[in-house]
This record gives structure tokens, sequence and C-alpha cells, in this order.
């Protein structure tokens, strides 16, 4: 939605300053998960027409990666300087993909959420691009009574973006997206739109800033340590499986 958001604004504006944004998607969905191959169609279906509007040239692209798999994951992961985070508060588990890309001197954008917690811990909020509701947040959200409708009301963007995947993406209809969005939207996600426009704005403004981004790129990679696999093993010696380190005896 903020991809459309960005490309609705170019429209109006073709001679709009913007910081030039390449966004690659890494996933793949289970053969029965219809939502997560229809919104694989969507990211296709507009990086198709952002490809073909001369307007977005030099500013604006989409990639999906096809067969997202660890080789790839090698080659995208070195070359990437923000990594996207954005499960909504208590919804992730703990990914790894996320530590790996700050050891590679992405900057993480996203939420309080799976590891980002720790990461934001080992490198402060200074060096890390913070949005959404936290998880208590979210659950008194929910308990209160959730109005999806309410955030497309009084969010122009949102309401565009909104519309334009409602009416077609190169041609596409995608109104099932959008009925699951303004009706139930499990994740929340619209709730937490505006506060991710402002997060992604924020990472601009540094990502110009030359000297002030390497800073945090390399406060990410030195902040790493904490993910290695000899601390997470002994860790789970120590609190899960409560054993000991053998002491093995040296030969003469």
């Amino acid at each position: 939605m903020h991809i459309i958001h960005l490309y609705l604004q170019l429209r109006d504006n073709p001679n709009m300053e913007m910081r030039p944004h390449t966004f690659l998607f890494g996933a793949k969905a289970a053969p029965g998960y219809a939502t997560a191959k229809r919104i694989i169609r969507l990211i296709n279906s507009l990086a198709d027409q952002i490809d073909h509007d001369p307007i977005c040239k030099g500013k604006l692209q989409v990639v999906f990666l096809e067969n997202y798999r660890v080789s790839l994951a090698e080659v995208l992961m070195p070359a990437s300087e923000v990594s996207q985070q954005i499960s909504t508060a208590g919804k992730e588990a703990s990914g790894t993909g996320n530590m790996k890309l700050m050891l590679n001197g992405a900057v993480t954008l996203g939420t309080l959420d799976g590891a980002n917690v720790e990461i934001c811990n080992a490198v402060g909020e200074d060096n890390i691009f913070l949005f959404g509701m936290k998880t208590p947040d979210v659950e008194a959200l929910r308990r209160s009574g959730y109005h999806p409708m309410n955030y497309v009301t009084n969010n122009p963007a949102l309401k565009n973006a909104i519309d334009m995947i409602q009416y077609g993406v190169n041609g596409k209809d995608f109104s099932e997206i959008t009925s699951s969005l303004i009706n139930v939207d499990p994740y929340m996600a619209l709730a937490d739109f505006a506060d991710y426009q402002n997060a992604q704005r924020r990472s601009a403004q540094v990502y110009a800033d030359k000297t002030a981004f390497a800073k945090m790129s390399l406060m990410n990679i030195s902040g790493a340590g904490i993910f290695s696999a000899d601390r997470a093993v002994q860790e789970y010696a120590e609190n899960i499986w409560h054993t000991h380190p053998v002491v093995v005896a040296q030969p003469r």
C-alpha cells in the first residue's frame, strides 16, 4: 500500500523530489494459501505497471524474486540496505532472516516483534527504524473492537491506495484483498499504516545522509554478535536442557 502511495504521488506530480527506491520481495506461498498467492500476484502486477510507466524510471521499482531460497538470500542480503520486518507485534515468533540482513549491514525497519526486539536491544533505538503498535497495544485494540474502515476514512493516502487495489492493478482484479482489509484485517495492517509511512520517511531522510546511514549500518554489523550460534547453543544448554559442558581430557 505504501508503494502504491508513492506511485500515485509520482503520477500526480512527476517532478516531485524523491529518493529513488527499489523494493525487493522474497517470499513463497504454501500450495493452499490462497490469500498469499493473491498478494504475490498483486505485487507482480504492480511491479509490471510501474516498470512500464516512464514516470517511475529511475525513481521507483518493484521486484518479486522468484523461488526465494538460501542461494538467492546469499546474494540478496549483502546487497540490501533496509531490512523490512513488518509483522504485527505479537504475530511473529522469531525469524532469522532479519539477523542475517543485520549482519550484512542492512538497517531494520520494523515493529517490536520477534527478533526485532533483540536487534533493537543490541543496537539501540537510534540504529533501527521502529514503527507500529506494541503487543499490549494490539491486544487492547482487539479487545476494544477493531474497525479497519475507520483508518481508511481518516487517511487519504491509505484510501487512495485501497481504491487503486479495489479497481484493479495493471488490469487485474484484487477486490478480495481489499474486502479482507476493510472488513477484517486480521493483522491490523491498516492501524499501523500511518506510522509505517512515518518510518519510511525517516529512513529516506537518513539514507540521504551517507555518513549517518553508514554509521547505522556499522552499528548493526558490530551489534550482531549476540546472534552467534555459540551463544544460542550455550543458552539452550543452560536454560532448556540443563546440561553442562563435558571436560575432555587432553592427550599427553
